[in-house]
């Protein structure tokens, strides 16, 4: 697969043409609206013929894999596909092999060198009976070359029959899903949440759940509620108690505490709690998570970053999530929403204190729109990256790439004659952002959060990665 960077005059026709391949393959891959209006500057990623196929309105896995010449079954293992009846118009099919045509003089051993992979694993593949006797013209299926595994966590904040459509198609992608949430109460007591639609979704695409718990009350992160539950070692029994009793009923794999603007003295309380919860839970089975603010040194100061103890949680959990998104925030001035350049400070600080396999990247599917002069005071609107692709169309604005925060952006007047300045994601982001868990060696990614489109992001995934299941 690759990126195509739209210039001026481009078509889909054009670029059909230029990379030989399908015009509707492209319009569904990328879910293009009105494909007659492309962006100068819009990112589309291209699937690569033979290789690469999206799934088109009938299409069954069988009929897919006599297409590629495969079974059935190797198409879903390479696709992590638990249910072959589980497939979805716009998503991407990747080829377990490549073909290859011998050439005079080649033998089966130069072959393997050629493509990285064993002679043996050619030679059982292609059912050769002697690794000598191959000829010229002779096509031998070739394994593709193996990605690495990577872990993938997604939050979702519509947990009811709204959110398991989303789940159901994109679960294949998934390690763990983390409906958001649940809210504890002073008494360890746990707020109710309908989140059993996405938890059978889940189940059908053998995603583990877990189950997010905040301190999130009346609107917002309250530092009094973490502080009643932190301070009460009965407070925390009855929590612990709780937990164990809804992840028993609701089939959770574990949790994943959500913890902000927690008061800085409550930072060994914390540690403690912590510990104290995966004594409870590891003993029946279930994982121990923690989402952590995105701090570039241990002493970073604000009530945000003060409790969040970057060493005991990388000691303690069984991985920690590095919210590593929100530097362009609703109520800031206009920025990449997670510039690379500050994400991997973070990283840099991380890896000195966590193992770098209980490391989970955070990444952002969302952008933000801002009225520009940006006035104190005022908030920025959310979209998705498929919303602002559509907005630049709509304002005839061309996108430009910001290098240093490896983010798009654009800036367009509306009818009012408001100035306006839009951060967002795109296939050449989340490509940077996956080169850089490559290159840290992080156990994967965690995204916030479901439900906003961003068709690019899934096939970049499955490009990088292979999905590590529970």
């Amino acid at each position: 697969m690759q990126i195509h960077i739209v210039q001026n005059g481009d078509s889909i026709w054009q670029i059909a043409q230029q990379y030989r391949t399908a015009m509707n393959q492209i319009v569904l891959l990328n879910e293009l609206t009105n494909p007659d209006v492309l962006v100068v500057g819009q990112s589309l990623v291209i699937p690569e013929p033979g290789h690469d196929y999206v799934i088109q309105p009938g299409d069954t896995l069988w009929q897919v894999a006599q297409m590629f010449g495969v079974t059935v079954q190797e198409l879903a293992v390479a696709n992590n596909i638990t249910d072959p009846s589980l497939i979805f118009v716009g998503q991407m099919l990747i080829n377990p092999y490549i073909t290859h045509t011998v050439q005079a003089g080649e033998y089966i051993w130069g072959i393997a060198q050629r493509y990285g992979i064993s002679a043996e694993r050619i030679i059982a593949v292609n059912d050769i009976g002697q690794p000598g006797l191959i000829f010229p013209g002779q096509t031998l299926r070739i394994p593709v070359s193996a990605k690495p595994f990577t872990e993938v966590n997604a939050y979702i904040t519509q947990v009811d029959n709204q959110g398991a459509p989303g789940v159901m198609r994109l679960g294949r992608y998934l390690t763990y899903l983390s409906p958001f949430m649940y809210s504890v109460r002073d008494d360890g007591t746990l707020t109710e949440l309908p989140d059993q639609p996405v938890l059978e979704a889940a189940k059908a695409n053998n995603v583990a759940p877990l189950m997010v718990v905040t301190n999130f009350t009346g609107g917002e992160f309250n530092s009094d509620l973490a502080a009643a539950v932190l301070r009460s070692s009965e407070v925390q029994e009855a929590l612990i108690s709780n937990l164990l009793t809804t992840m028993r009923e609701k089939g959770y794999a574990g949790v994943n505490f959500d913890f902000e603007y927690v008061y800085p003295e409550d930072r060994r309380n914390y540690n403690n709690f912590l510990r104290r919860v995966v004594a409870g839970l590891h003993s029946e089975g279930f994982l121990v998570t923690t989402a952590l603010a995105p701090k570039e040194n241990a002493d970073q100061k604000g009530l945000l970053y003060e409790a969040h103890d970057y060493q005991a949680h990388g000691e303690i959990a069984d991985f920690v999530i590095l919210m590593t998104y929100e530097w362009g925030w609703a109520g800031g001035e206009p920025w990449a929403i997670a510039p690379i350049n500050e994400v991997r400070n973070v990283l840099d600080y991380a890896i000195t204190v966590i193992p770098r396999d209980k490391i989970v990247m955070g990444m952002p599917l969302y952008g933000r729109d801002w009225n520009i002069p940006w006035v104190e005071g005022t908030t920025a609107s959310t979209l998705s990256p498929k919303e602002a692709v559509q907005l630049a169309a709509e304002y005839g604005a061309a996108i430009q790439y910001n290098e240093t925060y490896q983010s798009p952006f654009f800036r367009y007047t509306d009818e009012s004659g408001q100035r306006h300045e839009v951060w967002f994601e795109d296939a050449r982001s989340v490509q940077a952002k996956y080169n850089t868990v490559k290159e840290y060696g992080l156990r994967g990614v965690s995204y916030w959060a479901l439900g906003t489109p961003f068709p690019q992001n899934w096939p970049m995934l499955q490009s990088n990665f292979r999905i590590r299941k529970f």
